[in-house]
């Protein structure tokens, strides 16, 4: 199949197998931003932005995306540019290995811009389903209420 996706937006134009999952075609292309966790749609170390909804993308036939605006963790800022999000999880020290950070600030990211100020339970509803090894999320819910906070105009 050949099909036509706008990633970050630029579009692209992707060659893939019917069965291949967007994770799978974002991965080849170079998105390797985007990580290759459980596939299962477990962990969230896929996560990025279809249309603006946050999806495990391992779960996504590429096919079914196509013509859909994509957004990953690199289309929210740049380095020189960082995102409050993006900012906010340096500063904390929420980026251990770094594995798990795409789709944990994806999801932060999507949780802030629906919900400028979370209570901590609504931070942790909203990471359910991103699995971090090295941080015991501390540090992450940390640097999301950081995130709030600096969004808001008070940090």
């Amino acid at each position: 199949m050949k099909k036509t996706f706008t990633v970050n937006g630029e579009e692209h134009t992707f060659i893939f197998e019917p069965h291949e999952t967007l994770l799978s075609v974002l991965r080849k292309n170079g998105f390797t931003e985007v990580k290759s966790g459980c596939g299962e749609g477990e962990c969230g170390a896929c996560l990025l932005l279809l249309d603006g909804r946050l999806v495990n993308s391992c779960q996504v036939f590429a096919a079914t995306a196509a013509g859909k605006k994509i957004t990953t963790v690199k289309g929210i800022g740049t380095i020189h540019d960082p995102h409050p999000v993006q900012e906010a999880f340096c500063d904390t020290g929420a980026v251990q290995c770094g594995f798990c950070t795409p789709g944990m600030v994806l999801a932060a990211f999507y949780l802030l811009g629906r919900n400028p100020d979370p209570s901590e339970e609504e931070i942790k509803t909203a990471l359910d389903g991103n699995l971090c090894r090295c941080t015991g999320y501390t540090k992450i819910i940390e640097a999301v209420r950081l995130a709030s906070k600096r969004m808001s105009g008070d940090g």
